[in-house]
C-alpha cells in the first residue's frame, strides 16, 4: 500500500468508524485520520492473516475488518484520553 493510498484509506476508514460508533466522539479530525490509517493497516494485515486480503472486486471483508479495528482504536483513544484528563 502506498503512502497516499494509506492516507486516503485512513480517511475513509476513520470517518466510517466514527459513523458506526454511537454518540459523539470527542476526537479531532487529524486523530481520526491517524487512527483510521492505523485501523486500515492493522485490518489489512488481519485480513491477510485469515486469508481474505484479496478477492475479486471490492474487498468488502478487508474494509469491514479495517473499520472495526479503527472503531476499537477510537474507543480506546477516547478512554485513554478521558482517564488522563480525570487524573489532572
Amino acid at each position: 500500500m502506498s503512502i497516499i493510498g494509506s492516507i486516503i484509506a485512513g480517511i475513509i476508514v476513520g470517518v466510517l468508524a466514527r459513523v458506526v460508533l454511537p454518540g459523539r466522539q470527542n476526537i479531532s479530525v487529524i486523530m481520526t485520520i491517524v487512527l483510521g490509517i492505523l485501523g486500515a493497516v492493522i485490518g489489512w494485515f488481519l485480513a491477510a492473516g485469515i486469508g481474505v486480503e484479496s478477492t475479486g472486486g471490492v474487498d468488502w471483508i478487508r474494509w469491514l475488518i479495517s473499520i472495526v479495528v479503527a472503531a476499537v482504536l477510537i474507543v480506546g483513544y477516547e478512554r485513554f484520553t478521558a482517564s488522563r484528563g480525570a487524573t489532572r
